[in-house]
């Protein structure tokens, strides 16, 4: 005996720059006509979206929200698809996709050096755009690490042996994308790192010249989407992609904003 209802497609989740549009898809079987409805949680309200009542929910990206659809027929038994998350980055540095982008993964955001005593904990963190959502993996020095699969690399109480080179790789059925490798030094005692006994203001001088110096050419470019007073509007993130790939062609290193 047979379900009465039979989901033959989930819908799938998606990790996407704000004002990205697509269409989430739910597909069923059943032996009489099928009606759907599509729902969304965003924090803690959960509420039936209107007008929602096709296979497919075209959406404009702007809160990172999950959906997820309820099929039914006409002798009132029902079925709920998987919930999805639609997470949406607001402020995507030098990550924004091409206009011609498929969905394959692209880093926004790399882990960071750490260094730290034994027995403090340890959290390294990346994102990444894709379409679907990346899956994520974290090595150190080029060894899996099988527990972390997340964006999040957390160790609760960091051990000598945890030091290491660490990277992670972000995937999805289009492909896959490698974040920055950092180091992380685990010893008895933290080293300051360098510059760090200097006066702040003279530190900060140094910073200045060392980032100009290594640097060369900067431009930060700021899209403002979402206004007060005025309807949010669509074309500052197209703008200010090709405005970045315009610049780091004649030799700027670019920092891209949203909002």
């Amino acid at each position: 005996f047979s379900a009465a209802i039979a989901i033959t497609e989930q819908p799938v989740s998606i990790s996407v720059p704000v004002g990205y549009s697509f269409t989430l898809r739910c597909r069923a079987e059943g032996r009489t006509l099928l009606q759907y409805q599509w729902f969304c949680q965003h924090q803690s309200d959960c509420h039936q979206i209107p007008g929602a009542t096709e296979p497919d929910l075209p959406i404009v990206a702007e809160q990172t929200k999950l959906y997820t659809c309820r099929v039914n027929d006409l002798y009132r038994n029902a079925v709920f698809s998987d919930w999805v998350k639609v997470e949406v980055h607001q402020c995507v540095a030098r990550g924004l996709p091409p206009r011609l982008w498929r969905g394959e993964p692209v880093i926004i955001l790399n882990p960071t050096e750490q260094r730290l005593e034994v027995g403090k904990p340890l959290q390294l963190q990346c994102a990444a755009m894709g379409v679907p959502a990346p899956y994520y993996q974290w090595y150190r020095n080029g060894n899996l690490l099988e527990q972390h699969k997340r964006k999040k690399l957390w160790i609760t109480h960091a051990k000598v042996s945890d030091s290491g080179t660490y990277l992670c790789c972000a995937s999805n059925s289009h492909g896959e994308c490698w974040t920055n490798a950092v180091d992380v030094h685990v010893g008895e005692q933290s080293q300051p790192l360098e510059g760090e006994t200097l006066p702040a203001t003279e530190r900060l001088q140094l910073c200045h010249l060392v980032f100009v110096s290594a640097t060369g050419k900067i431009a930060l470019l700021v899209g403002n989407n979402r206004y007060q007073h005025h309807p949010n509007l669509m074309a500052p993130v197209k703008d200010v992609f090709e405005l970045s790939r315009l610049l780091e062609q004649l030799g700027f290193q670019v920092v891209s904003l949203l909002d």
